[in-house]
């Protein structure tokens, strides 16, 4: 029996392509891309720009924010694709108690890319000094439901694509990144 998934989530550690792979993903499979970033209250944002790593009490209201927005997306009949860090196991638990069977696309990368792909953004809050916190903090969703590992130094199409595929198959395979 194929399982629903009603709603993605492309996670992974600063870098690794959230948004661009979210929106390439909203735009194959008719999705609504929601921003994460885009959530965050100013404390957050003020405490990431000074260099300061969140804490989980920073991250609990806009977990569950992003939770709400994503179940008000599903109630409106739209198919939302957050773009979300979800580094932690908790944090995705959050987000899952706000949509049952809730899909995870998790984008692998090393540190090194990371710190190469943050250090090149532009107008972005997020400094390269906060790479290492992220990677001390990322808890890989291996083992857990309707999660897809992909390496997030393939292209974004591709990316996207296989997302898509995943997706639309209802998440019946538990793939990870060596095995796509």
């Amino acid at each position: 029996m194929e399982e629903f998934i009603p709603a993605l989530v492309v996670m992974g550690v600063c870098g690794c392509g959230k948004s661009s792979v979210g929106a390439a993903i909203s735009a194959i499979c008719d999705g609504r891309l929601i921003e994460g970033d885009a959530f965050h209250p100013a404390s957050n944002v003020d405490k990431m720009r000074a260099g300061i790593p969140l804490t989980d009490d920073d991250r609990l209201g806009w977990l569950k924010r992003l939770g709400e927005e994503m179940a008000s997306a599903i109630a409106a009949g739209e198919r939302p694709v957050l773009a979300c860090s979800a580094l932690k196991k908790s944090y995705r638990d959050i987000l899952r108690s706000a949509v049952p069977g809730l899909g995870f696309i998790f984008l692998e990368m090393t540190p090194e890319l990371s710190r190469q792909r943050v250090a090149q953004r532009k107008d972005h809050y997020m400094p390269a000094s906060l790479v290492e916190s992220q990677f001390a903090a990322i808890e890989p969703p291996y083992d857990e439901p309707a999660t897809l590992a992909v390496d997030a130094a393939l292209p974004i199409d591709e990316i996207a694509q296989r997302s898509c595929n995943w997706w639309n198959g209802a998440g019946d395979q538990q793939l990870s990144a060596k095995a796509i």
